[in-house]
């Protein structure tokens, strides 16, 4: 049971405190359609294990996950193909930028992990060979495991990220010639643009990952989402990768599992107790929430659940 704790006057605290120095960042401009979003946003959301719910803000309102969608489809391409995935994409922090092809030539076309754009869009490539309509059945997977048969793409979104997609663009075709992208590579970029450009709630995409806090179970739908084992295999993968170069920031400042997008989300679990998830759309330097990150550092400050 998690212990009685008013997270609801937890966030009004927190929020109270910012200051002038909490408002930095911007939002994610090489994204078109992700500049449109107002930068003043703030939802925080948080669930437990037991189903019970605080909530703040903006958190109902539906925003851009981004990279957020990438454990997910890690989840399913677990699901389907086991540990053979390891074959093809590493566990270990990449060290560099999320989209750098330099460390790609030296690993010889497999990327450090999926978390990065090149592990997410081999994982792209595992699904296209693995399903019949990859899109379709990926977002099935997700509406069906989270209880939300509302989860959609974005096409503006989608289309956006394919215009400004050079970089993943390189990045597919450079593995392609390594061997390690075995589908058309249009194929597979659509696959991962429309993964990007799901959309959630604070509130959704906390039920879309309460499953990582309940041993692979998501406790609302009662929906074994993937074994305990491989649950555990991905709390790790976000502990170490889900930061881009602030992972080790993140894990020393908040202490839990979690996974950032450049739409300015962050959900993080601790496993056993809850999920939450903060949407501010200014970024650091990093790519990360500017105000998500210090959300969350001053909610397992104040709470002292962390993993560590």
């Amino acid at each position: 049971m998690t212990d009685a704790i008013d997270y609801q006057e937890i966030f009004r605290e927190i929020v109270s405190g910012f200051t002038d120095a909490d408002d930095r960042g911007d939002v994610a401009a090489y994204i078109p359609e992700l500049v449109k979003i107002d930068p003043r946003k703030l939802g925080i959301h948080l669930t437990t294990v037991e189903q019970i719910h605080y909530s703040f803000g903006d958190s109902d309102e539906k925003f851009s996950i981004q990279s957020i969608a990438k454990v997910l489809s890690l989840t399913l391409a677990l699901k389907i193909l086991g540990k053979d995935i390891w074959t093809r994409v590493g566990v270990e922090p990449s060290g560099s930028a999320f989209n750098s092809l330099v460390q790609l030539e030296y690993e010889k076309g497999i990327p450090r992990n999926p978390f990065i754009n090149a592990g997410a869009i081999v994982v792209c490539d595992i699904l296209v060979s693995c399903l019949t309509d990859p899109k379709v059945e990926l977002l099935e997977f997700i509406r069906e495991t989270s209880g939300i048969p509302t989860i959609d793409y974005c096409s503006t979104v989608a289309e956006s990220e394919k215009r400004m997609g050079f970089r993943n663009i390189a990045l597919v075709n450079f593995m392609k010639d390594f061997g390690n992208i075995h589908n058309d590579a249009d194929l597979v970029l659509d696959l991962y643009f429309h993964l990007c450009s799901i959309e959630m709630s604070c509130k959704e995409l906390v039920q879309a990952f309460l499953f990582l806090a309940a041993d692979g179970i998501n406790p609302v739908t009662k929906t074994t989402v993937i074994n305990s084992q491989r649950s555990k295999r991905i709390n790790s993968l976000m502990q170490m990768c889900g930061f881009y170069d602030e992972a080790g920031e993140f894990a020393f400042r908040v202490g839990l599992p979690g996974k950032s997008g450049v739409g300015g989300g962050i959900v993080a679990v601790h496993p056993g107790k809850f999920c939450i998830a903060v949407w501010s759309p200014k970024l650091n330097e990093n790519g990360n929430s500017h105000k998500g990150m210090k959300v969350l550092e001053e909610v397992t400050t104040k709470t002292k659940f962390s993993i560590f």
